[in-house]
């Protein structure tokens, strides 16, 4: 089979594609200190890097940091189930939505390896109780949560509690990122006795005496990327890092201090005992001792501004080059205030998406549509890396709201493909994928079902590649291969209507390959007529099976029919009528469509006794060596065109525009 690479169709009278370029401006300024020694900003890249879901700095290293990649997702909403998830044996992603107040207040929920726990939209929290890691607790990542108000009040120093925000003990592989801390009382964040390999970034630290630890231990063992976060209204712990082995502070936001009489304990960081701490880019303003060290200690900062600061300002010791254990993007020092403010905190964009990476997290697609929760009404992106994954994907109705998303540079590198034929399980049980959910958008992919009709003699030659019944499912710069019956767009019954949108796809066959009772729209596409050796009748690009209520089925608009059958041998559909149903009554519309010299001067055929002539079939300014005006060949006016468009099509009574993206 042809298998024609991703490649658009122009839009008409689209002849100009515009593209903007935009980057980060910033300039670089001299703080209150200087920069006597700045650090160099690594080469710009797109904000997008701000919201991957893999981690950066130290926990990257070593095997890196997945969290519940691979288990299943939950979405939880009250403290049973949240305890209940995070301290399993078996991994998950735990999605927390809305606010969950912990009692008895100050409490612990304990997270045990192998999990994500991560706010939905920006809305996830976790009030008066803390999260925490026991000894030996690896992979773990903490993101997009408010984490707020264990605080006791009159009680500021807070030395007879210890109700911290996130509290991990001797633990590897964590990654604390993008929360919001506040109100706390003991420490926002304490990462202590020999935890290794550990990222906290894009956090927002705030409202607070103690906020972030590391310590509590007499080894230097502990690696640590601190990034990108942001401390306001805290006194002391911005943060203090004691007997770390690596120390890496960069991009960081202090400012608003409060407290500032206590000449001691009110303070940025601090190098602390045999801590080897490097600080680069960061800005101080309003803060009194923005960085300070230990005579033990080694402290290299470079590239910092610093306005209206005080105090300390220590710098000794050659500590370590960060490169020499990873890359990471260094943003200028100007910038951060402005990056900081907007990017740290819950974010709707990390909280709204779910991603599920394939094979990387789960080995199948079908493993990641396995791992989807029931009644799901968050989209959940599967990512599914280049390659071919010969195997069935079944996604049931329970589990709407999916995107499936090729990760390659064109829609060939990564194929989902079988070789089932009817013969064995029908036609349905034939399909490569099955789509029964709702909300389902497929992206960058090829679906094929290259079961060889020519090298056997069955009963049931047909082989789907695609068949959906679920309604608002979504096809862009996808591929459908097969011969017979390749893509089914169906509903669950005769009278229920589920819209299909297909844009800049191709679609290969030669029997009735775009075929069912869905309504359909396949737009900007290029349909490829395989010839099947004949020169009379090489088969039928469309079957619908439209329910009489229904005016609209198949709308071919804007598209291309390419073939290599021989002039005059192919047609551009029959009715189908399923078991001789009387109300299924087939509607096709080929509009501003290119046609090529196969198609038949008269290009529609009966079907199973019943006459195309009592079909809904129509041409509308289709043109190219296969078009023409003829008795057989019924032209829509121009009154009834207005009315057949993409919108009406697909609109039904939700106002679906799938169409209008972009």
């Amino acid at each position: 089979m042809t298998h024609l690479h991703s490649k658009r169709l122009p839009r008409p009278g689209h002849g100009k594609i515009v593209a903007a370029v935009v980057g980060l401006v910033a300039a670089l300024g001299l703080g209150a200190i200087g920069e006597a020694k700045a650090a160099v900003p690594g080469p710009a890249s797109a904000t997008a890097d701000r919201w991957s879901d893999q981690p950066h700095g130290f926990a990257s290293l070593a095997g890196g940091t997945t969290g519940g990649a691979g288990g299943k997702v939950v979405t939880v909403t009250d403290q049973a189930s949240l305890a209940k998830y995070a301290a399993a044996e078996e991994p998950y992603v735990i999605r927390v939505a809305g606010s969950i107040a912990v009692e008895p207040f100050g409490a612990d929920i304990v997270v045990a390896s192998d999990k994500t726990v991560i706010g939905v939209g920006d809305r996830g929290e976790i009030v008066h109780g803390e999260l925490h890691l026991n000894p030996g607790t690896s992979n773990v990542i903490i993101r997009n949560l408010t984490i707020r108000d264990s605080a006791v009040e009159g009680n500021w120093d807070c030395k007879d509690t210890d109700f911290d925000g996130i509290q991990m003990d001797t633990v590897h592989h964590v990654w604390v990122d993008h929360n919001r801390f506040s109100n706390i009382c003991d420490g926002q964040l304490d990462v202590r006795k020999d935890s290794e390999y550990v990222t906290v970034s894009y956090n927002r630290f705030e409202n607070n005496n103690k906020t972030f630890g590391l310590g509590w231990t007499t080894n230097v063992k502990t690696q640590i990327t601190i990034d990108h976060n942001l401390f306001s209204g805290t006194k002391q712990r911005n943060p203090s890092v004691d007997n770390a082995a690596y120390a890496h502070l960069y991009n960081n936001y202090l400012t608003a201090q409060v407290d500032p009489g206590d000449p001691v304990w009110t303070y940025g960081n601090w190098s602390r005992g045999r801590t080897r701490m490097v600080i680069e880019n960061s800005y101080y303003r309003d803060v009194q001792h923005p960085y300070q060290a230990d005579a033990t200690a080694e402290l290299v900062q470079r590239g910092s501004i610093l306005k209206n600061t005080t105090g300390r300002h220590d710098e000794w010791g050659t500590a370590f080059d960060p490169r020499d254990f990873y890359d990471y993007r260094l943003d200028p020092a100007a910038a951060v205030p402005a990056l900081v403010t907007k990017f740290s905190g819950p974010q709707k964009r990390i909280g709204e998406a779910v991603t599920l990476n394939v094979p990387a997290d789960y080995p199948t697609v079908q493993a990641a549509v396995d791992a989807v929760p029931e009644g799901n009404t968050v989209p959940v992106t599967i990512a599914v890396a280049p390659g071919t994954y010969r195997a069935k994907v079944l996604i049931p109705a329970t589990k709407p709201n999916i995107v499936l998303q090729g990760t390659g540079h064109d829609r060939s590198d990564t194929v989902i493909v079988y070789d089932t034929p009817a013969a064995y399980g029908g036609s349905t049980g034939s399909a490569t994928v099955r789509i029964a959910a709702n909300d389902v958008t497929a992206r960058n992919l090829t679906f094929s079902n290259d079961f060889d009709e020519a090298a056997v003699e069955l009963s049931g030659e047909q082989a789907l590649a695609m068949k959906t019944t679920g309604d608002r499912i979504v096809f862009e710069n996808t591929a459908f291969l097969g011969n017979q019956d390749t893509l089914m767009t169906d509903s669950p019954k005769l009278d229920v209507i589920s819209r299909v949108y297909i844009r800049d796809s191709y679609i290969e066959g030669d029997v009735d390959f775009v075929y069912g009772r869905a309504t359909t729209v396949i737009e900007r596409s290029v349909i490829r007529a395989l010839s099947r050796g004949s020169s009379t009748n090489n088969g039928y690009i469309t079957a619908a099976s439209t329910w009489t209520g229904n005016p609209y089925g198949f709308l071919i608009t804007g598209s291309k029919v390419v073939s290599d059958a021989p002039a005059g041998s192919f047609h551009l559909g029959r009715p189908w009528h399923p078991g001789g149903e009387p109300n299924a009554v087939a509607q096709v519309l080929f509009k501003n469509t290119e046609l090529p010299a196969a198609i038949k001067s008269s290009p529609w055929t009966d079907m199973g006794g019943f006459s195309w002539k009592d079909a809904r079939f129509a041409e509308y300014r289709t043109y190219g060596p296969g078009a023409a005006v003829t008795a057989d060949r019924p032209q829509m006016s121009a009154d009834q065109a207005r009315e057949h468009t993409v919108a009406n099509y697909l609109k039904g009574t939700d106002g679906w525009a799938p169409h209008a993206r972009h």
